[in-house]
């Protein structure tokens, strides 16, 4: 299980445990966090579940695979270092203390 923060673009911040297994997509939609959408359900098939990472976080993450990469080219505001796609994140305890934060909208 990690505990993940997520900071929605107002500052608003949630904490919440994310059981291992679940995307950190899941763990936001499990705990009705505002600002991913999620409109895919976590098919890696829309942009609506960008996040921005904590500049700590974004070399301890798997690299982005080329599915990822071009999905996030319709992300709202996309970041080439900290941008990424929740649904692509795989929750482990080496996550535990993650930190990302929603951008200003999803489209």
């Amino acid at each position: 299980m990690a505990k993940i923060t997520y900071i929605e673009h107002n500052g608003t911040e949630h904490v919440v445990d994310v059981s291992n297994g679940l995307t950190v997509m899941e763990g936001a939609r499990d705990n009705n966090i505002p600002g991913i959408e999620a409109d895919c359900g976590g098919a890696c098939a829309c942009s609506t579940c960008h996040v921005y990472v904590n500049e700590a976080w974004v070399e301890k993450l798997p690299a982005k695979d080329a599915m990822e990469e071009d999905m996030l080219d319709f992300a709202w505001e996309p970041n080439p270092e900290r941008s990424r796609l929740t649904c692509q994140l795989k929750v482990t305890d080496a996550l535990d203390g993650l930190i990302v934060q929603m951008p200003e909208k999803q489209i």
